[in-house]
């Protein structure tokens, strides 16, 4: 088994997080029996909706009935569960969407990601609404969900650490944390990533190449190192999205005064706005709820170019 792999070759530190990403209808009762007895301790479930229409409308392999079952038999064999719902589909009314998260809630998860609805190229959706035998994306209907979600999750004791995700204490994703914190990380296998701090690199996705490549002692992978400048740029990205923001003293210490200087006016009038705040120290740039569901702009307005 990899993970078997992975301890016998490297150190590992103590309960670690293990997850596995799975769909509902990959986990019957005897597959997530099989799981429970591995080293793997946090499920990432693609549940999306509990609606039959909704799944169906996003051609999901699996069905509602698979969605509440895996769900149910996994509450048994495993305490750190994750689940991803899908909100801003153009059928969905605010009562629906409460629904979704009302069962969520019920079932006791730890964890929440959720994602507004996006429109792949060339997908059974993408064609539908350019037939017009769907209604288009609506962003007004996915802020009213998205505004419902942070209020539901925070009355139902979830914090929303990173704005796609929301989690009761203690159960933050440890694993997408340290990308936001932008800590380095070793990816392993076809397609893997990693990140060393200063460059960023990704293996063949190639399956046998990869295979064959390793056979003959090869890292199959290709670098991208990393300028100051993408380097800043990455941090306010990611930092941004999360509770603890960007710490101003990381920005002036790794990155120079004149990036500081650049990020604080490039950030006035959002905090004019009220977009933007900074910490009661003056230490941490940080997003407000209001401007929450607009970070993607606000992000790539603040990046030096």
């Amino acid at each position: 088994m990899l993970i078997d792999t992975v301890y016998k070759n490297y150190a590992v530190v103590n309960n670690p997080e293990i997850t596995l990403e799975a769909n509902p209808d990959d986990l019957d009762e005897q597959k997530i029996i099989e799981l429970s007895k591995s080293k793997i301790n946090r499920l990432s479930i693609g549940i999306q909706s509990f609606f039959e229409d909704d799944l169906r409308d996003m051609n999901r392999a699996h069905n509602a009935k698979e969605a509440r079952a895996s769900l149910a038999v996994a509450n048994q064999y495993f305490d750190n569960i994750t689940i991803d719902l899908i909100y801003g589909i153009p059928n969905m009314s605010l009562d629906k969407w409460q629904k979704n998260l009302k069962i969520a809630f019920d079932f006791g998860v730890n964890h929440i990601s959720s994602y507004a609805l996006t429109i792949e190229p060339k997908t059974a959706l993408d064609n539908f609404i350019k037939k017009g035998t769907y209604p288009p994306l609506d962003e007004a209907l996915a802020l009213v969900h998205f505004n419902h979600l942070m209020a539901e999750a925070e009355n139902n004791g979830f914090v929303h650490y990173e704005i796609s995700n929301f989690g009761k204490p203690d159960y933050f994703s440890k694993h997408n944390s340290s990308y936001w914190k932008g800590k380095m990380y070793l990816g392993i296998g076809p397609s893997a990533h990693s990140f060393n701090g200063k460059a960023r690199s990704w293996n063949i996705s190639n399956n046998t190449k990869y295979i064959k490549s390793i056979e003959s002692s090869k890292l199959p992978s290709d670098v991208e190192e990393l300028s100051k400048t993408d380097r800043f740029n990455e941090y306010i990205m990611t930092s941004l999205r999360t509770i603890w923001g960007v710490s101003l003293v990381t920005i002036e210490t790794e990155f120079g005064l004149d990036l500081k200087q650049h990020l604080l006016k490039a950030s006035q009038k959002y905090i004019d706005n009220g977009l933007l705040e900074t910490s009661r120290d003056k230490s941490e740039l940080l997003i407000t709820k209001k401007g929450k569901f607009l970070v993607d702009g606000i992000t790539s307005d603040l990046f030096m170019i």
